[in-house]
């Protein structure tokens, strides 16, 4: 029988003990893509690129956000479900996604991702003219369920848009129909809150923070925000359940996701560092300052959220006459 030299067993056995080890290289070793569906400039891209940054900083590896804009958010929510699963191809995916199959624009879901964690939700406001009469929501509330169908008129975004969504919600839960107020579509909260201040709109029901221009210059006031608690950076707008006792909450919710099937070992890598960014003083200052709403869930939450936005926004959207699916 041959003996074989002492070094080549000792090398032999070495090799099969470090193979394994190069076999599952620790996350990241190489930079990472991170998908954002909306445009450069936008509340979304601003949140991306603070987490890439803080990302970066805390891992060492370049974390690159790219924008895959286009087809109203189906572009880069698609881009995001069909990548590799292997951690170097994450994003952000919206509320959107829990509206576009009931349109019938896409037949993605959240189900088509493994989310990793929740990192912010915007609620809406329902904004008035500073010259309105309406001092609370309830005094809001009540002129419109005296009102003749039709006859107020509302905006904050397109026509079947998550703040058009907002107020089909707010309406059911008082009790009225979808349509019981007229939504004037726009091209976003900006036009919406020029046309409320011009007096073309009895309200808006876009973002605190989108509206916090007109709201600072003390040309709107905000009664109200459709959110489960009251919003860090603007602790003096009360809730609707607080207000008027209407317990209906709704929100624009961003949560970090991978494609569908991303296993576990990764999960348990890149959700730590999502809370670990989130907790930072930086990600913190950075959302206070722009008002954005600091709400977080890790993985099992985001997906809690993601499942609970589906349910009510296609719960809206059948009820305003916008779901096809």
């Amino acid at each position: 029988m041959m003996t074989l030299p002492r070094r080549t067993l000792l090398g032999s056995a070495a090799g099969l003990i470090a193979a394994p080890a190069l076999a599952q290289p620790k996350w990241p070793n190489r930079p990472v893509q991170m998908l954002c569906p909306w445009a450069a400039g936008g509340g979304t891209d601003a949140v991306a690129r603070i987490l890439a940054a803080l990302l970066e900083k805390d891992l060492g590896q370049p974390f690159n956000v790219v924008n895959r804009t286009g087809g109203s958010g189906v572009v880069g929510h698609t881009a995001i479900a069909q990548a590799a699963p292997d951690g170097y191809t994450i994003g952000t995916i919206t509320s959107e996604i829990c509206m576009l199959h009931w349109q019938g624009l896409t037949e993605l879901t959240y189900r088509n991702y493994t989310p990793l964690g929740l990192m912010n939700s915007d609620a809406p406001g329902i904004q008035v003219n500073a010259s309105a009469p309406y001092q609370d929501v309830k005094s809001l509330a009540d002129a419109i369920k005296a009102s003749a169908p039709g006859k107020l008129k509302a905006s904050g975004t397109g026509q079947g848009g998550i703040w058009h969504l907002a107020l089909a919600g707010w309406l059911n839960a008082m009790g009225l129909k979808a349509d019981h107020v007229r939504w004037v579509p726009t091209n976003g909260a900006a036009p919406a809150m020029q046309d409320l201040v011009a007096g073309g709109l009895d309200f808006t029901t876009c973002s605190v923070p989108e509206a916090r221009a007109m709201l600072d210059a003390g040309r709107a006031r905000s009664l109200a925000v459709m959110a489960p608690a009251r919003i860090g950076a603007f602790p003096n707008i009360p809730t609707l359940k607080e207000a008027m006792g209407v317990d209906y909450a709704v929100g624009a919710i961003r949560v970090v996701a991978a494609p569908a099937g991303l296993p576990a070992d990764l999960v348990a890598a890149i959700a730590p560092a999502l809370k670990r960014a989130y907790d930072t003083k930086e990600y913190q200052d950075f959302m206070n300052s722009r008002g954005f709403g600091l709400v977080y869930g890790d993985a099992a939450g985001a997906e809690k959220a993601l499942a609970a936005a589906d349910l009510s926004l296609g719960n809206a959207m059948k009820a305003a006459g916008l779901a096809k699916a």
